[in-house]
């Protein structure tokens, strides 16, 4: 059966939403025909990833490569580098090396904008990760409000917005702003150049209108984003929700027939793009065959040829569910003793710079549950639960992947998770169980996977033990239709629909 598209409706001969898979070439060919081809201005936190090279080495070896790739860059990163790649312009981000210039292999410019310690700690860690994260995310921690870390974001989103404006051409550029940590650019942008397109994009959930409501810059933030032109969330109830907000808290007009707000005379509209990963995965066509991955990760992290191997890759966040899924595994070695000296479940968990007391607090119950869970069923040949604390890079994590029986995506709100869809993405031998929370936004594409509520620790051990369970033949069905979904939805798909609503707005202007 077809998954129909999650975005908007988009029905023209050749537009995004004419099924088959989305390639680099594919999206090339369309801006071509399409004469949609324009450059871009993005703005990000995060800077994107140094190029790499074509091709790989096969063999043993990799792992060796995989060390050497450096630390896997977010999925913000990952999931925005294809639209720009596809047009060329500049990407505005935080840092303090030199700014890059285009080359073949990455063909735009990197713009970067230097913080000092305190601009860094109040607006990324204070303002965006303190408040607006818990704020937006269903996971029980209270919002810390600091008024300085208010004004600091405020002077910083000013100065990224500066940039931008620097970096423009010509009076309406096409500007794609990203995520939380800069809600106050989008006006800040218009006020210096009105006729500006601006496209932001909402990467985490946004939360019901009484809950966003105990903002004490609601207001601010509000209007920050609504000068944009488009506002993008991952999925429908994330739209949903952000309209409300706005209707309750603004009094903006709503237009629910066309999902558009007006407000102070322009008119936004609010859509849903869900974020997606390249396809083809470049890291599973330049790996090793699946057997010698397994065998090469197995003899890395001294796992014996008969242990079941299950895998997690997260940040050490409390969206991530890291706590649950290990009480998960200890459920699970209770109630299914067979899988003891039989089973390891490997925690590839990303440490988050800069934590606060809630995220310290945090770590030191994971680390605290892994311990008691390997004292209790730990032997000198099977330790239940690797916890590997690092930045890992995505050469290796992919390897980790295609070795792997299964991955457990037991994120406890997340707005689409893209791990979940990188292990669909690497594993080309259709094997494998993927094991994915009810919460993620990635649940309501990837249906094909074992649903679990990651609270429910019975129901949690009792999915991972079928998944353990699940024989070749289920697994190759549930693989490739998956594989199919990842295909068609693609990052590729996800930056021709930003792009063609881009270039709607400048036929109407």
């Amino acid at each position: 059966m077809r998954v129909r598209p999650l975005g908007p409706a988009l029905v023209n001969p050749g537009e995004p939403d004419e099924y088959g898979t989305w390639t680099a070439e594919r999206l090339e060919s369309w801006l071509r025909a399409s004469t949609r081809r324009e450059p871009v201005v993005v703005l990000s936190h995060h800077c994107p990833p140094p190029p790499h090279g074509a091709g790989g080495r096969n063999g043993l070896n990799d792992l060796e490569l995989a060390g050497q790739l450096g630390a896997a860059s977010s999925g913000l990163v990952g999931a925005v580098e294809p639209l720009i790649r596809a047009c060329s312009g500049v990407w505005v981000a935080q840092g303090s090396d030199t700014d890059a210039v285009a080359t073949d292999q990455q063909p735009y410019r990197v713009r970067r904008v230097s913080l000092d310690d305190e601009e860094q700690r109040a607006s990324y860690y204070g303002l965006a990760n303190e408040a607006l994260w818990p704020l937006c995310h269903r996971v029980h921690v209270k919002p810390v409000f600091r008024p300085d870390d208010f004004t600091t974001y405020w002077n910083v989103n000013a100065r990224f917005a500066a940039a931008v404006c620097e970096e423009a051409a010509g009076e309406s550029p096409l500007v794609f702003v990203q995520d939380h940590h800069f809600a106050l650019a989008p006006q800040l942008v218009r006020e210096r150049l009105p006729q500006s397109r601006i496209i932001t994009f909402w990467h985490i959930p946004w939360p019901n209108w009484q809950t966003f409501e105990i903002c004490p810059w609601r207001q601010y933030l509000l209007e920050g984003l609504l000068g944009s032109s488009i506002i993008g969330f991952q999925t429908p109830l994330d739209c949903r929700n952000f309209i409300e907000t706005v209707e309750r808290c603004l009094g903006a007009h709503v237009d629910r027939y066309q999902d558009a707000l007006t407000y102070h005379g322009r008119q936004i509209l609010v859509r849903s793009y869900p974020t997606s990963v390249r396809w083809p995965n470049w890291w599973a066509t330049c790996s090793p065959a699946v057997d010698i991955c397994r065998t090469s990760i197995r003899r890395q992290l001294g796992i014996g040829d008969e242990v079941f191997v299950g895998v997690g890759v997260d940040r050490l966040d409390h969206t991530k569910g890291v706590e649950e899924k290990f009480l998960a595994i200890e459920r699970l070695l209770e109630c299914y003793p067979e899988y003891r000296d039989r089973f390891t479940f490997v925690q590839l968990a990303a440490p988050i710079a800069g934590s606060g007391a809630a995220h310290c607090d945090l770590r030191a119950r994971v680390l605290a549950v892994r311990d008691r869970v390997n004292a209790r069923f730990g032997t000198p040949d099977c330790t239940p639960i690797r916890l590997l604390e690092d930045d890992h890079a995505h050469a290796y994590i992919n390897l980790v992947f295609r070795a792997a029986d299964f991955c457990y995506v037991g994120s406890l709100h997340e707005g689409m998770n893209l791990v979940a869809k990188e292990f669909v993405s690497a594993r080309d031998d259709e094997r494998g169980v993927l094991v994915l929370s009810a919460f993620a936004g990635a649940a309501r594409e990837l249906t094909d996977a074992l649903s679990v509520n990651p609270y429910d620790v019975d129901d949690a051990a009792s999915v991972l033990a079928r998944a353990l369970t699940m024989n070749e033949e289920e697994q190759a069905d549930r693989m490739r239709r998956m594989r199919s979904v990842v295909a068609e939805f693609s990052a590729w798909r996800w930056a021709a629909h930003i792009l063609s609503d881009a270039a709607r707005l400048r036929r109407e202007r």
